[in-house]
């Protein structure tokens, strides 16, 4: 029996296709720019997501990093939200490695950053102050879309306060599945975009950043100094082109299941949820159980989810609606 894994959409696994696109994929040396797969990749995504490069990476931690250290130099500064993977799941790299200090702002309840707030909290160009230079946002936070109207009013607000403006899109593409937009009407508002190949799309490894042909070469040479060069990566690229190929337009199943297990444990006593926030392919709930004890007994029947304090399910392309109902029924029995 395949344990129904619903900790993130981290853990999905290649199908036979992805496979088998890696093991015939034409390969070089990418540190010499010779990798025929990841050059198509590169290329692909550029023109997908809509700039003029893109540069494949090994993380989206990778490529958010790298994104930061392209725009920003030593004690310089970005604004972030507070629970933004940039800055509170990396590891602290843009300090510890680029030397940039980050100013965390609470998200508002839709996941934006209030602009008023942000405006703020941009430093005046005085020696006491690190230099407000980045505005980074993220979509999907938390499994929620921002608004189009909100990134057309963000990108005005940067301009006009002298801002680049870089997007942690790790989930881009569950964002404009949900809007029923193409991806480039979110990502045309950024300088720089990371989209994560291995989340919902199914690779295995790998995102890659997007921006402008000097940004991304900038961005190149940072990666090489981080010892992200990766020689024959086509192995790992021609996922990537697999993901970006065929596994975009069935997020909207992943959306569906995590629309439809949020309906189901809306049922039970014992936990709180409410299905209309559920965007994507996240969802959150409060329950009135011992954590450690529910993901024990949820484990014996082959169902796994995050230790965290609260609860934090996620959907993908190995999860099934079948999988959801036992799901839901797994949670009935155990508040039963």
């Amino acid at each position: 029996m395949t344990p129904i894994d619903l900790r993130s959409d981290t853990v999905t696994k290649p199908s036979v296709d992805m496979r088998r696109a890696m093991m015939e994929a034409e390969v070089g040396d990418d540190v010499y720019g010779e990798d025929p797969t990841v050059n198509q990749l590169e290329s692909l995504a550029a023109g997908m997501l809509g700039t003029e490069a893109a540069l494949f990476c090994t993380s989206g931690t990778q490529s958010n990093l790298l994104a930061l250290m392209a725009h920003c130099g030593r004690g310089d500064e970005y604004i972030v939200g507070q629970y933004a993977h940039t800055f509170r799941y990396e590891g602290g790299g843009a300090a510890v490695l680029g030397s940039i200090q980050p100013q965390p702002l609470d998200f508002e309840e839709d996941g934006t950053l209030d602009l008023e707030r942000v405006s703020r909290f941009i430093k005046p160009d005085d020696p006491h102050y690190a230099r407000t230079k980045l505005l980074c946002l993220e979509n999907t936070h938390m499994g929620k879309v921002l608004p189009l109207s909100y990134l057309k009013e963000a990108k005005k607000f940067a301009d006009s306060n002298g801002l680049s403006m870089h997007l942690d899109g790790a989930r881009v593409f569950n964002a404009a599945v949900k809007q029923g937009v193409d991806v480039q009407d979110i990502t045309r508002y950024f300088d720089t975009i990371s989209c994560c190949l291995s989340k919902g799309l199914g690779a295995p490894v790998g995102s890659v950043l997007c921006g402008s042909a000097a940004r991304i070469n900038k961005a190149r040479r940072w990666r090489k100094l981080l010892g992200g060069g990766m020689r024959q990566a086509g192995i790992l690229a021609a996922a990537g082109i697999y993901a970006l190929t065929h596994n975009i337009q069935r997020l909207q199943e992943d959306h569906e299941n995590a629309l439809a297990l949020a309906k189901g444990l809306e049922q039970i006593d014992g936990i709180e949820i409410n299905p209309k926030t559920v965007q994507t392919n996240i969802l959150f709930a409060d329950i009135r159980a011992d954590m450690d004890r529910l993901c024990g007994f949820l484990k014996e029947k082959e169902i796994i989810i995050g230790t965290a304090n609260h609860l934090r399910l996620v959907t993908h392309l190995d999860i099934s609606a079948k999988d959801i109902e036992e799901t839901i029924e797994a949670f009935r029995e155990f508040f039963g």
